[in-house]
């Protein structure tokens, strides 16, 4: 008799995700504006006076190119580029399969259990939490710290009434001076609660608790949030309550749209988040009558908002409204100055676009959606100081920490539109 040989087990082969047309133009129309305002923003890392030398008003002596030369490479220049030819080349090796595509599964693949993820978050809270306690014994130095002491002396609940203010922030504040005896403790609670947030909306639309993990920790080696976690003056509650808005997406109570609304009555600048909650809302993959109501609710935010605005004559800028193409512009140079402290982010946010583009045609789980974010942000300043008189604050760019951290958990997932049953708008 002729002895059979035993075959060895063969790998179940991966469900391939086949794009749909839909998909297809979405993909497209979510990728290209983002990648343009991503380079334009990335432009003055480069050369830092270029757009404010070519769209200044003024072209007299002063900006002749041997006073003020556009051309001149700032920093990070060289960083930048050779950051990004090397991993424009790994990537080409990648799909041509010479190298790392095996590197690259097993990252993937990986993942933590619940008890060891929750071990690791529970060890970086506590670390950051006891490192940072430190800092709220002391007085803040920010020139509109006064004023926001001031404000909470004053305010009281029955001012929710009488005007549109950040009453969710003041209210906050005051309970933190009025209970701790110091304004600074729950604004560091706040910034407790985002990098543990940051950890379970990720591990939620990812189904990755490694990818979670990942989250957290660029969001902690974050310049920008590390600044500001303590502060009363420019503190975190809008953020940490916009996040949580769309964690709640996924819930099936209704609180999605209170946490919303309380996000705005934290900041008004969520106001123009409002957009990318309902696209997050369409490409969520929650059921049909989850995601009705979700809009629903989300509609009524908008005519709640009017009706606010015409009974209380609220202009949420907040200042007259005109526009300044020179502010315009140079609201594209702000997350090269305000953000020149954190690299990670400048040097891969063109990278990791690109990344979840491709990840998006995948049919990898709001791989679309971070890009709708991060475009949101970016395009956030020049719109701000172009059609209002406000300036623009470093402290705003925690948004784009966070997702920036949220995006690169997000390619880790492995969680597809086909395998959710979304449904594609």
């Amino acid at each position: 008799m002729v002895k059979k040989t035993k075959q060895p087990p063969q790998e179940p082969k991966e469900s391939k995700y086949t794009l749909s047309k839909r998909d297809n133009i979405v993909s497209w129309a979510v990728f290209l504006p983002t990648l343009v305002i991503v380079f334009i923003s990335l432009v003055s890392v480069v050369f830092p006076a270029l757009v404010a030398r070519t769209t200044s008003p003024f072209q007299d002596e002063i900006y002749k190119p041997d006073v003020i030369d556009p051309f001149q490479t700032g920093l990070l220049a060289a960083p930048l580029i050779i950051v990004n030819v090397i991993i424009l080349l790994i990537g080409i090796s990648y799909y041509k399969r010479s190298m790392g595509r095996d590197f690259f599964k097993k990252i993937s693949n990986f993942d933590l259990s619940q008890k060891q993820a929750l071990i690791v978050l529970a060890t970086i809270l506590v670390i950051f939490s006891g490192v940072m306690a430190s800092q709220i014994g002391t007085e803040e130095t920010w020139d509109d710290y006064k004023d926001v002491k001031d404000r909470i002396h004053s305010w009281t609940v029955s001012d929710f009434a009488k005007s549109f203010e950040p009453h969710v922030r003041f209210l906050l504040l005051s309970v933190s001076q009025n209970v701790f005896d110091n304004i600074r403790v729950i604004p560091l609670v706040s910034s407790i609660a985002l990098l543990a947030l940051t950890y379970f909306f990720t591990v939620k639309i990812t189904e990755n608790r490694f990818a979670g993990i990942i989250s957290a920790v660029l969001l902690l080696q974050s310049n920008v949030f590390l600044t500001y976690d303590s502060s009363a003056t420019y503190d975190s509650f809008w953020i940490l309550l916009y996040l949580f808005s769309l964690y709640l997406i996924y819930k099936k109570w209704p609180g999605s749209p209170a946490s919303f609304i309380a996000s705005i009555f934290s900041k008004a600048l969520t106001i123009l988040f409002l957009p990318m909650s309902i696209f997050f809302i369409a490409r969520s993959g929650v059921p049909r009558k989850s995601m009705i109501y979700h809009l629903v609710c989300y509609g009524a935010i908008v005519l709640l908002l009017v009706i606010i605005a015409v009974a209380l004559q609220t202009n949420y800028a907040g200042t007259s409204l005109g526009f300044d193409t020179t502010d315009f512009w140079k609201g594209f140079t702000a997350i090269a100055i305000q953000m020149r402290f954190d690299y990670l982010i400048l040097l891969f946010l063109l990278p990791l676009t690109v990344m979840l583009f491709i990840a998006s045609r995948k049919g990898i789980l709001h791989a679309d959606s971070i890009q709708i974010f991060i475009l949101s942000i970016l395009i956030a300043a020049p719109f701000l100081i172009g059609f209002t008189t406000q300036t623009n604050q470093p402290y705003r760019f925690v948004s784009l920490a966070v997702f920036f951290a949220i995006g690169t958990g997000v390619l880790l997932s492995k969680k597809t539109r086909k395998q959710d049953g979304l449904l594609s708008i």
